[in-house]
């Protein structure tokens, strides 16, 4: 199959690209920065250069390929407006009433909100935290799509490789920036490498007929922030303090993120584990901590 990629160049959007790719199919991102290009194409990635906020540079694109991926990603920032651009973009690009065609949006574990000492799953009302809470329109726009087959993939916290909010840690850990963390540390996150986010990708996007359909993504671990914070801390040798920030404080410099990095979430992913075939092959950003912070560094060198 041809895939059409937006955010191609980010921490999701990049991984997933080579994961179609190493399943044979061919791959186009969307690249804002023309530098990109050659490190994409030596990934047998191929190329369009544009900017998801206008459709004229890359609608012609998406609509020659048969899987569309909204991977890329504005919102923390409140600035929403690209990403619907990007999802009405992308349902146009699949054609009227045309049902052989996959758009696939990233969303996350945050529009369920806290979910305290529950378990929740796909069929869970959803309650978003307010950084999240912009997602649910876009995610029913997709879903509820008629031009195209529509999926919503809602990844926990994603770790590996370059590191995601565990980027954070690690740069406190090594002196990068002060070691600072949210809320109490008490909470738990729902937490997933980003390969096996990839993977759940590319099964959804090869499952004949399936539309229509959110999943969660989350490995079974089920440790607190203390517990990772602390093994980060370790795997780096840092011997300082923790600070714990609380949320009024952080939301002054960081605004509602600081509300969704204090949330307490269990997660659910059975449904993926069940439709998709898919199972979380890493099992928890703790057991190889030490592993995740050299590649941490690797890419941050």
């Amino acid at each position: 199959m041809r895939v059409f990629i937006t955010g191609v160049t980010g921490y999701i959007g990049f991984n997933v690209a080579l994961a179609f790719r190493r399943s044979g199919h061919e791959v186009w991102g969307l690249v804002r920065k023309p530098e990109k290009v050659n490190y994409l194409v030596r990934h047998e990635i191929h190329t369009v250069l544009g900017d998801m906020g206008r459709p004229e540079t890359y609608a012609e694109a998406a609509a020659r390929c048969q899987v569309l991926v909204h991977a890329a990603h504005d919102g923390w920032g409140g600035i929403v407006g690209p990403d619907r651009t990007a999802v009405d973009t992308l349902l146009a690009a699949g054609g009227e009433g045309r049902k052989d065609r996959v758009l696939i949006y990233t969303s996350g574990v945050w529009v369920y909100g806290d979910t305290a000492d529950r378990m929740v799953d796909e069929s869970s009302p959803l309650n978003p935290a307010q950084a999240a809470a912009w997602r649910i329109a876009h995610e029913e726009l997709v879903l509820g799509s008629a031009r195209v087959r529509g999926l919503v993939i809602r990844p926990g916290c994603v770790y590996g490789k370059q590191g995601g909010l565990t980027g954070r840690w690690f740069a406190g850990a090594t002196g990068k920036r002060p070691f600072e963390v949210v809320g109490t540390g008490w909470n738990r996150w729902a937490m997933v490498h980003v390969w096996d986010v990839a993977d759940a990708y590319v099964r959804a996007a090869e499952k004949p007929g399936l539309g229509g359909e959110a999943f969660n993504l989350a490995d079974p671990s089920q440790t607190t922030i203390r517990e990772m914070t602390a093994a980060a801390a370790q795997a780096a040798g840092y011997a300082g303090t923790i600070r714990w920030v609380p949320v009024a404080e952080a939301e002054k410099t960081m605004g509602s993120l600081a509300e969704a990095l204090a949330l307490e979430q269990r997660i659910n992913p059975r449904k993926a584990i069940w439709t998709l075939g898919w199972q979380p092959r890493f099992r928890g950003f703790v057991e190889d901590v030490g592993t995740y912070l050299e590649a941490w560094k690797a890419y941050n060198s």
